[in-house]
């Protein structure tokens, strides 16, 4: 039973990739660009070095990712008002709702159409596990991020 899961898990998982590189492709994005645009969105403003903290990716990586979302007007570059140094990354939710919105209204309905077909007790038990799946991948991530395991 456990492999079913298991592996149902991983199927799950990699759905969910294709998924959001499609719905990128649909937008006119990259995937990767698709992921962090919603990294700057839940974390912004944020500075390009804290995006790369968060990405665990270079700032130069993180400098062309933001060009390229700020080439389509779905980012901004913002000069903090204390330390003009210091630029944030500040998403334009108008230009993200224009073009992702209907895209996700899309999945969403679909989504919704079929927890319904749950019962509530059913329901209880899915948002259970995913929220515990959440943890230990949360967890597993900080394991290896604090012991890597190639040297």
């Amino acid at each position: 039973m456990i492999t079913d899961i298991t592996a149902l898990g991983r199927k799950l998982s990699d759905t969910t990739i294709q998924m959001h590189e499609a719905i990128a492709a649909a937008a006119g994005l990259s995937g990767t660009d698709h992921k962090y645009l919603y990294l700057i969105i839940d974390y912004g403003p944020i500075t390009a070095g804290q995006l790369a903290q968060r990405a665990r990716l270079t700032t130069g990586a993180i400098t062309g990712i933001i060009d390229r979302l700020e080439k389509r007007k779905l980012v901004k570059r913002v000069y903090d008002k204390t330390d003009r140094r210091k630029v944030r990354i500040v998403a334009n939710k108008t230009t993200v709702d224009e073009i992702l919105t209907p895209l996700s209204a899309q999945l969403k309905e679909r989504i919704t159409h079929l927890i319904d077909t749950y019962s509530p007790e059913e329901q209880a038990l899915i948002k259970r596990y995913l929220n515990d799946s959440i943890t230990v991948m949360h967890k597993f991530i900080e394991d290896l991020r604090n012991h890597p395991q190639h040297d």
